[in-house]
């Protein structure tokens, strides 16, 4: 008697067909504004399949800095939730940094922006983009993530 074993070939998974748990709390939540405006950035660049990473790098003017980046697959250990209808990334490092953030849009005379709010944070820089931790935090602490080298090192904004 001859057994037949078949072999089916699942398709890879997209970003946008991974579940988010259910019971994974909003480590960083996003405001309204916020929200409205990275969909429709998304849906501009065509990135409808995306999520949003937000993580924090080693650096600064002020010990940490803020990344965000647009994501299409998740790497081991990131929490995964949704926040206002966007799927948002955040590594294990930075979530102890970041839990209870809000994610804003300021759109002022000054020019517009995404701005993170962080009860976490002791000090900020007036920029906005480096904040500090707490006392013995600094920056060797940073997490160094592949995307921080986005952000160009520190936060450039003259302010040390």
């Amino acid at each position: 008697m001859m057994t037949q074993t078949m072999t089916q070939t699942m398709p890879v998974p997209v970003i946008s067909d991974l579940p988010v748990a259910p019971d994974m709390t909003e480590i960083v939540e996003l405001t309204p504004l916020a929200a409205e405006k990275l969909r429709g950035i998304m849906q501009e660049k065509n990135l409808t399949t995306h999520g949003l990473r937000v993580f924090i790098a080693g650096g600064g003017c002020s010990g940490f800095q803020y990344g965000m980046a647009f994501e299409n697959q998740m790497e081991e250990g990131d929490m995964v939730f949704e926040s206002r209808g966007v799927r948002l990334y955040v590594d294990q490092a930075s979530a102890m940094y970041l839990e209870g953030a809000n994610v804003d849009y300021v759109d002022s005379l000054m020019g517009g922006g995404f701005r993170i709010e962080n009860p976490n944070a002791v000090s900020t820089c007036s920029c906005g983009q480096s904040f500090n931790a707490g006392a013995g935090d600094g920056a060797q602490a940073g997490h160094s993530h592949e995307h921080a080298h986005a952000s160009g090192g520190g936060c450039g904004c003259g302010h040390h």
